[in-house]
């Protein structure tokens, strides 16, 4: 119970400044679940398959996970503060636009500037709320994770409320949001100093050079093809409208939004990192499995997707602990380079979940899925040594 007051206290207990950017990273969150909701819908009514709806994600995460490569060199040379706002206007830009398509080609192209803004702001976001955040490292990662839980919650059930009444209505939404978002940070932010060094193009490549923080970047790339491959794919086989494909991701979120904030921070202290990853990892794995094979039963789908949240919180919150902590580099490199090979790697699943639906069956991808978090198990294991001094 301490635990729990302590965490809460933690998030209540910081200045604007933080709870601007928090906000900020509310929103720009919702936007990975926001088109949940909305994706059969969007495969009806432009006339497109379930695997070319998907590519709604793999170039959202490809462009992001590229970007990342140049956001700490950019951020070095303008500063934080700046960094933040042009990512944020590109979120405003790109989403506005994806509204405007006529095609789920257009979608999908904006989505890939969304995920360019995306990436300037997410990269810099954690660094900022460091800096400003009181509590320390560990009172600004609660924060931050309290934040993405939000909005990972919050966005499929606004996704689905806008949904219902157009596909279009939850991309105006993100815009509408992410313009307060900027006018809050743009206010509410001081200037944040850059950093003493200038970063090198180089940096996040020569940042998986250590053994430890490459272990923790593969071990992501594995977990994410699990992660995405539930959240892009399953929309389709639930067979629900989109209010009622709201309802369910919200749940989903609120469930990862509780357990990042409450419960990992408990179990990272109580049974370490390393072995917190196995446990979740190995029961996410089961929880694909039972989806792929209770595939036809709605019932089955649901719990398994609100089971799914409560996990993905816990390994989402120990995966960027264990990264911070691990990293021999600065944070923000660390995290450029963290997330290049993690959302990089794991773009091609969202795609490749509704490709092997169509050449196989709608089980097929759900086993996919869980192979490769097992996978992420393997590569966890054989970098063990090197993140001996984790907790």
């Amino acid at each position: 119970m301490e635990s729990h007051a302590h965490a809460w206290r933690i998030i209540m207990q910081q200045p604007k400044s933080a709870w601007a950017v928090a906000f900020a990273c509310v929103v720009a969150f919702m936007g990975i679940g926001l088109v949940d909701p909305i994706l059969p819908a969007i495969a009806s009514q432009l006339n497109a398959t379930p695997s070319e709806v998907s590519l709604l994600f793999t170039s959202y995460m490809l462009m992001t996970g590229l970007t990342m490569l140049v956001t700490g060199w950019v951020s070095s040379r303008i500063g934080p503060k700046a960094t933040l706002l042009v990512g944020l206007a590109g979120i405003i830009l790109f989403s506005f636009l994806g509204g405007m398509s006529d095609s789920v080609m257009q979608i999908v192209w904006f989505r890939a500037g969304w995920g360019m803004g995306n990436a300037f702001f997410i990269s810099t976001a954690l660094a900022v709320i460091v800096s400003v955040a009181s509590g320390g490292t560990a009172g600004a990662i609660v924060l931050y994770e309290a934040a993405i839980g939000l909005g990972m919650s919050v966005g499929p059930l606004l996704g689905g409320l806008l949904g219902g009444i157009s596909w279009r209505g939850p991309f105006f939404g993100v815009a509408v949001l992410m313009a307060i978002a900027l006018l809050a940070v743009f206010v509410l932010l001081s200037d944040v100093p850059k950093p003493k060094r200038r970063s090198s193009l180089l940096d996040p490549f020569r940042a998986l050079r250590h053994r430890g923080l490459f272990t923790m970047a593969l071990t992501a790339l594995l977990y994410n093809f699990g992660f995405f491959t539930l959240l892009a794919f399953s929309p389709f086989v639930l067979h629900m409208d989109e209010h009622s494909l709201g309802y369910v991701f919200f749940f989903w979120g609120v469930m990862l939004a509780i357990t990042s904030v409450i419960v990992a921070p408990k179990l990272q202290e109580r049974c370490g990192s390393v072995p917190t990853l196995f446990a979740m990892l190995l029961l996410l794995s089961a929880d694909l499995t039972a989806m792929g094979l209770g595939v036809s039963s709605q019932v089955t789908l649901v719990l398994a997707i609100v089971l799914a949240g409560a996990i993905l919180g816990i390994i989402n919150t120990v995966l960027t602990a264990s990264v911070m902590d691990v990293a021999p580099v600065e944070r923000a490199v660390a995290s450029s380079a963290y997330s290049f090979v993690r959302f990089v790697g794991g773009a091609i699943a969202p795609w490749l979940a509704g490709k092997l639906a169509e050449w196989y069956s709608p089980h097929v991808p759900f086993y996919a899925g869980a192979l490769a978090v097992l996978f992420s198990m393997m590569a966890l294991y054989a970098g063990k040594k090197q993140l001996a001094s984790l907790h």
